[in-house]
């Protein structure tokens, strides 16, 4: 027996469920041949106007998917083989701070880049990361599809749950095209995120001192 009236089991039946982030159907990411996405590039370019056999946009369908391919190269990384052992043990216990990381990420609601700086700290815990590793794992992560917000977190809880520290905190300050070339079209604009986790959480005097490194000054 169901309380739903005909119209409202029929409304119900059309609801997209989305699979989750990390997988498509059965849990399973199919990729099509990438012969078959550059056929729908060049019909883009036929619903936009173009004529895909002009000279000029003859390549272009191959050259943007190996360009998207590039740009969300993140989908083929995971933290473990990305950090590859750098993770060494020293009584280190002061605040580490890698400022001004530069990063490109895709906005995955316009497909339209966002770009800026990650700043980012830790305290060890009896253990710390090589230093390059932690742009790499910025890259991982802003090479998918993304929202900053999301982005942001996920870097934090990455280190987090690589290197247990005392804390971590991350911030973001990134320019957003989306709202840029489209829409609203405010060119001066930039959107800051945070993300803190343990002491920076917890500690004020912790969380301050991070945010005046991050600006510039102690």
């Amino acid at each position: 027996m169901t309380l739903l009236s005909a119209k409202e089991q029929q409304q119900l039946k059309n609801v997209e469920v989305r699979p989750p982030r990390e997988a498509g159907h059965g849990g399973q990411i199919v990729r099509p041949d990438q012969a078959l996405i550059e056929d729908h590039y060049r019909d883009i370019l036929r619903f936009i106007g173009e004529d895909p056999e002009r000279e000029g946009l003859l390549r272009t369908p191959h050259r943007v998917v190996e360009a998207l391919k590039f740009l969300t190269r993140g989908y083929t990384q995971d933290v473990d083989a990305l950090l590859n052992g750098a993770i060494f043990n020293e009584e280190y216990d002061d605040m580490v701070v890698v400022r001004d990381i530069e990063l490109y990420s895709l906005c995955e609601h316009h497909l339209l880049p966002f770009f800026g700086k990650a700043h980012i700290a830790y305290i060890p815990n009896g253990r710390i990361v090589g230093l390059s590793k932690i742009p790499r794992l910025v890259d991982m992560y802003a090479r998918r599809l993304q929202v900053q917000e999301r982005l942001t977190t996920e870097i934090a809880e990455a280190i987090e749950e690589a290197l247990q520290p005392r804390g971590v905190g991350v911030v973001i300050e990134a320019a957003h095209m989306c709202m840029r070339m489209r829409g609203v079209e405010k060119q001066d604009s930039s959107m800051v995120t945070s993300h803190v986790m343990g002491a920076f959480r917890t500690d004020r005097a912790t969380r301050q001192e991070f945010m005046a490194l991050v600006k510039g000054h102690s």
